[in-house]
């Protein structure tokens, strides 16, 4: 999802892979990453790395409890969990200034340090205290002594959840408060995307802890038929069609064209010589899975200046050829650039993917499905496939239900209205997420300037939202 509160570096000519299937005789199994920064880069992985991360950035461990919710001798186990400090702008404990505290999400901490400004640019104005915490099981925050002991089978992953993770972040926050006698000093917490979800769930469960949340680009609301199970597809499709119709228009037809070459003799390898594929093409579904999630990704982090939406629409309008498969063709080169070949490269999995895929198999079920009236072929959520393709991944199913009983969600209005006090929720509207965020709307009545908080899947669908909302005076 893409992050409107964040100053981000953008990055040009990376896909992120999402391994969506669009064929609607496949069960979707990987659900859409919510990074704010792009999500998994896996063709050119070196540019976060190498992206210039400030110098006045401090690097701490802390022995972290590995279960904070038994009491097991081996809940007991600690392991070494990462985080970041700058000082640079604090006003000190004595001043009783603030700290900013970013919650890592589902990457190594190091992409986010190089790339999430808006901590930087309010540190000074706050005199803040600049806080980052990595999500355990990612980056260097690995317990069991090892990345491959902790993925090992369900029994190490199993502490591998958002309850422990907000468990963390609070034990950090407490710890760095007490080593530097900053008692009355102020958190706010702050995430992006899923990170911005942990960020609204510890102000809920952790107030002693956070004064305060913003939450950006949060689906908060995207679980147990909350928000519609197609909602995600269409925004990508209204994003796409209100850049250009035409584009729209020839995505649409594509996929039916793809199909049809497949079934002809030799037709795979007819598409594998079009689209200038890395190895040849063993499926269509292979083709339009990566055709799909280029698509996803573009519209998910279509910020300026680049406008990757645009881009591929320009390249699809503008082709030399009259073909359909040639102006997809043109779309897929005008993003990606002059290269050798685009299709089915060679990838390594990130470890960010496994983590991922863990957490959507266990409690992150977000449930997205392509409805009708998209631009890619219906495929809808099966709720009975992806439990039977995570246990046999994992040899456990997931709890589809878990996130609203321990957070909340299907009354969302009155747990905000009674116990969700200082919680910011933004979103971008053409990111696919926001329809599974929280928005709001600002208006004017005689009462004076008010806020309407919208549940923006039910607001945009043209369902009356004021049987959802809640008012509170600005």
């Amino acid at each position: 999802m893409n992050s409107p509160k964040f100053s981000v570096q953008w990055l040009q000519f990376i896909v992120m892979v999402l391994s969506i299937s669009l064929s609607s005789s496949v069960a979707r199994f990987d659900i859409p990453r919510l990074s704010p920064t792009r999500g998994t880069i896996l063709e050119q992985p070196d540019l976060l790395a190498s992206a210039a991360v400030s110098k006045d950035l401090q690097t701490f461990y802390y022995p972290q409890t590995l279960d904070h919710f038994n009491y097991r001798p081996e809940s007991y186990t600690t392991f070494q969990q990462r985080y970041v400090m700058n000082f640079k702008y604090w006003g000190g404990a004595n001043a009783s200034a603030p700290i900013l505290a970013y919650l890592g999400a589902e990457a190594p901490l190091d992409g986010d340090l190089a790339v999430i400004g808006f901590l930087n640019d309010n540190a000074i104005g706050f005199n803040a205290l600049l806080l980052y915490i990595e999500h355990r099981y990612y980056g260097k925050s690995i317990p069991f002594g090892s990345r491959e002991e902790a993925y090992k089978n369900a029994s190490t992953l199993g502490y591998f959840n958002s309850a422990q993770a907000i468990a963390d972040y609070a034990e950090i926050i407490m710890h760095i408060k007490k080593k530097l006698h900053a008692f009355y000093s102020p958190v706010i917490v702050i995430g992006g995307s899923y990170g911005g979800m942990l960020a609204s769930w510890l102000r809920l469960k952790y107030p002693h802890v956070a004064l305060g949340a913003l939450a950006s680009s949060a689906p908060v609301l995207y679980f147990d038929k909350i928000t519609p199970t197609g909602a995600y597809f269409s925004v990508v499709t209204k994003d796409f069609r209100e850049t250009s119709e035409t584009c729209y228009q020839t995505i649409r037809k594509s996929w039916s064209e793809i199909d049809k070459i497949a079934s002809q003799p030799s037709g795979l390898s007819t598409l594998s010589k079009k689209f200038q594929t890395c190895n040849p093409l063993t499926s269509s579904s292979e083709l339009k899975d990566r055709l799909g999630s280029i698509y996803v990704s573009v519209a998910q982090y279509n910020q300026p200046p680049w406008y990757p939406v645009s881009v591929v629409c320009g390249g699809i309008d503008g082709s030399e050829k009259e073909d359909i498969l040639s102006k997809i063709f043109a779309g897929v080169v005008a993003y990606r650039g002059n290269l050798s070949c685009y299709i089915n490269p060679p990838t390594k999995e990130s470890k960010t993917t496994t983590g991922w895929a863990w957490q959507t198999c266990s409690e992150m079920v977000i449930p997205i499905g392509i409805g009708n009236k998209t631009m890619f072929q219906p495929d809808p959520f099966d709720l009975n496939s992806f439990i039977k393709e995570c246990e046999k991944s994992y040899g456990v199913p997931p709890r589809p239900h878990w996130v609203t009983s321990y957070y909340g969600g299907h009354d969302i209005k009155l747990i905000l209205r009674r116990f969700g006090s200082n919680i910011i929720f933004s979103n971008g509207l053409r990111d696919p997420y926001s329809r599974g965020g929280i928005s709001l709307l600002r208006y004017t009545s005689r009462k004076g300037n008010r806020s309407r908080m919208v549940n923006q899947a039910t607001e945009n669908r043209g369902e009356d939202y004021q049987k959802m909302d809640s008012e509170v005076l600005c």
